[in-house]
């Protein structure tokens, strides 16, 4: 085991949110809140800011590798996850890293559309995601509007029924990933969530925080579970841990005033919730 004076290492394979809520700087933000050493992989540079995505610019895919081999190569990385990978071009590069057993404990937070409906995705990603990286992960975490579009479901009808989210899941499941976590954020009344994984199915329940300081939400859960399993936790144990993270997370920044549009998370406890 090492030293544990020396913190343990994850990376984060993302896009770069210049609000500082979201993608990347959400994911360093949420490894050093529990206390590991967070490293980055950028795979595109957004313009934009609480209200709005005003540009995104996609950066090679060989320079995505190249950083991602980079880190690799130095440090002894427990836990990856991905978020936004901006082209389907970008996500093979990521899924052949991954075929070749680089990637360790992969959570895939499969990033379509930005929470302000800024489209987050090339079309061709989608097939990219369900062909070569879903297969590669251990861990997916997608949204409602993405498990959507990924398994080709009708979104009023995932908003509606949990027999449909639970379909979803499993369906995903079959596509590869050892667990799929389809999140219920956007549902109207609870934040429950849907776990598909070796044993059946589980709903995960949440409270609603009510908030309008949600921008980030998924990028930190899915952070959270890479860190949960780079120290060590099992996939079900980081699960719960993320969910009351994010919870928390939520409730402290529920009365921060940053941005005119959906504002960040508190990932350090800043505000502590009452």
């Amino acid at each position: 085991m090492p030293d544990r004076a020396t913190p343990l290492s994850a990376l984060t394979i993302a896009g770069s949110d210049s609000g500082g809520g979201a993608g990347a700087q959400a994911d360093l933000k949420t490894f050093a809140a529990h206390r590991l050493h967070g490293t980055c992989a950028l795979t595109a540079v957004t313009a934009q800011n609480t209200a709005e995505v005003r540009g995104v610019a996609a950066l090679d895919p060989a320079f995505v590798r190249l950083q991602v081999e980079t880190v690799l190569d130095d440090f002894d990385v427990r836990a990856v996850k991905t978020g936004m990978l901006a082209n389907g071009a970008i996500v093979a590069e990521v899924a052949a890293l991954a075929a070749e057993g680089r990637l360790p404990n992969l959570v895939v937070d499969p990033v379509l559309v930005s929470s302000t409906g800024r489209r987050l995705l090339e079309p061709d990603g989608v097939a990219a995601y369900v062909g070569a990286l879903l297969p590669r992960a251990l861990v997916a975490t997608p949204n409602l509007r993405e498990a959507a579009v990924l398994g080709g479901v009708d979104l009023a009808l995932l908003v509606e029924s949990l027999e449909a989210r639970v379909a979803v899941a499993e369906q995903l499941r079959h596509a590869g990933p050892r667990w799929v976590v389809v999140k219920g954020g956007h549902l109207t009344e609870t934040a429950d969530d849907v776990v598909a994984g070796p044993d059946g199915v589980t709903v995960l329940p949440g409270t609603r925080v009510a908030t309008a300081n949600d921008h980030g939400t998924g990028c930190t859960l899915s952070a959270a579970v890479a860190a949960g399993l780079a120290s060590g936790s099992s996939v079900p144990e980081a699960l719960a841990t993320a969910k009351a993270f994010v919870a928390r997370a939520l409730a402290g920044s529920a009365a921060w005033r940053l941005g005119r549009g959906h504002g960040p998370l508190d990932h350090f406890g800043w505000s502590p919730a009452p």
